[in-house]
């Protein structure tokens, strides 16, 4: 079966580049261009990893939504969460672990640094 990703980017560019670099891995991607529409297919999709741009348009932030996706509490449901970000400043990183992030990409990264997170988070 294959593993469910959540990607919640609000660039299209972005999304698209994620999209072609995981689809020829069995990952099935879901996108999302908010953190509150990401918040509403989290509880729907219950994804394996979300992958999560800090900054996003609208009330919620990526980082907020890392928060909330770490307050549901479920001992049997626990997914990798990455997040991607322009600000790599040892602060925004420390910020994003902070919340309960397992893994940081500061873009532009490469899309072999993306299959290497992606793989090694969801390796079972």
């Amino acid at each position: 079966m294959a593993k469910k990703i959540l990607l919640v980017e609000d660039q299209p560019d972005i999304r698209r580049l994620i999209r072609m670099t995981l689809e020829f891995e069995n990952y099935d991607i879901t996108e999302a261009a908010t953190a509150a529409e990401g918040a509403q297919l989290f509880t729907d999709l219950q994804p394996d990893l979300l992958l999560l741009d800090v900054m996003t348009p609208g009330g919620m932030d990526g980082l907020e939504l890392c928060r909330k996706v770490r307050s549901h509490h479920d001992d049997l449901y626990r997914p990798a969460i990455v997040m991607l970000t322009a600000r790599g400043q040892q602060q925004d990183i420390d910020a994003g672990i902070a919340v309960g992030a397992d893994a940081y990409l500061v873009k532009p990264f490469s899309p072999l640094q993306l299959l290497d997170t992606v793989s090694g988070m969801l390796a079972t």
